[in-house]
């Protein structure tokens, strides 16, 4: 990757391209280096200007950005960053994912004028960190592949599975979760950063490709067996141990000084406080720190920390900073992780 970032703008409407051209306009490491209206125009300036990234609309006439999405990954993979509105198909999103689109971005709205650049640093972050995206290995690495189901006899060692995941979240999810099997004998808690609107329709996505049931987190429901429970946008979860014995999800707004929300470091740390040494943790690919202070606490009551390998990360960010740290105790390729959280059950 070059030190300057070039981008590429897709989208149909002149004051969205304005706007993100002036958000992209005020990092010295970024240079927008082309614009186009609809699919076709957007095929035809990636193969001239080659971008490093592409910033991508959805609802597009003629040729729209799923058709795009599908077209250039079977030519050339480039990392591509949707930008979507909270109005717009939630499943389009989903299917865009699926076709290889690394990350959501909330999308300026001519409505909101006043608050279009609320969402520039979160824009301009995003963009250098996808820059240097491995989307080949994301796109091999995005089918889910369901494991025929087995029965998984519990060791004894773990009572909780937590995943804590960014940046090419959603394909990393798709390629663990459907193998494990129907009789997966402890609960999950997963944590993924994703614009609030879009967590409970992936929770659904994912389900229909796994053997597990999965669902997004609500107050109150049960850590159980076979059960992944997805941390919904905008709130914190953690898990209490209730007078009962039997250990629930709690949502929140607190702590308010999190870079994200719902943040890995928060159902990290409370999974350590309520399950000990029984905790095993893995921290896949993603931009920034999110996870390593929760990851501290993990280790610090005996759990277990497994971290996503460089060489299969979308962005290596997450994983990293926990492995510097000195956190984790394995690292592990995506395409094995499943195959090593089974056997450290």
């Amino acid at each position: 990757m070059n030190d300057v970032v070039k981008v590429l703008i897709v989208d149909d409407s002149a004051y969205v391209r304005k706007a993100v051209r002036q958000m992209l306009s005020r990092s010295p490491f970024i240079e927008v280096v082309g614009a186009a209206r609809d699919g076709e125009e957007a095929l035809e300036l990636v193969e001239q200007l080659r971008p490093d990234v592409v910033t991508l609309d959805l609802h597009m006439p003629r040729s729209d950005g799923l058709d795009f999405l599908k077209k250039q990954m079977s030519r050339r993979p480039v990392p591509v960053i949707v930008l979507s509105a909270a109005s717009e198909s939630g499943e389009l999103v989903m299917q865009a994912l699926d076709a290889g689109a690394v990350d959501v971005v909330q999308k300026p709205t001519a409505l909101a004028t006043d608050k279009v650049f609320e969402i520039a640093d979160d824009l301009v972050a995003t963009v250098k960190a996808v820059a240097a995206a491995r989307v080949p290995a994301l796109v091999n690495e995005s089918r889910p592949q369901t494991a025929a189901p087995r029965a998984t006899p519990k060791a004894g060692k773990t009572d909780v599975l937590l995943i804590g995941v960014s940046t090419g979240g959603p394909q990393a999810l798709k390629r663990i979760v459907p193998q494990f099997p129907t009789d997966f004998p402890i609960p999950i808690a997963m944590v993924l950063h994703m614009p609030v609107g879009y967590t409970e329709l992936f929770a659904r996505s994912l389900g229909e490709v796994s053997q597990v049931k999965v669902a997004e987190a609500q107050e109150g429901d049960v850590f159980r067996p076979g059960l992944a429970l997805l941390a919904p946008a905008g709130y914190h979860l953690s898990c209490v141990r209730r007078a009962d014995g039997a250990v629930v999800a709690r949502l929140g707004l607190r702590p308010l000084d999190t870079t994200h929300r719902p943040a890995v470091d928060v159902l990290f740390r409370s999974a350590a406080e309520v399950y000990g040494d029984r905790v095993l943790a893995v921290v896949l690919t993603g931009m920034g720190s999110d996870g390593t202070q929760g990851a501290a606490w993990i280790k610090a009551q005996g759990g277990r920390v497994f971290t996503e390998a460089e060489e299969t990360c979308v962005v290596y960010g997450m994983p990293r900073s926990v492995a510097e740290a000195g956190l984790s105790d394995r690292v592990v390729p995506l395409n094995r992780m499943t195959e090593v959280i089974l056997g450290a059950l």
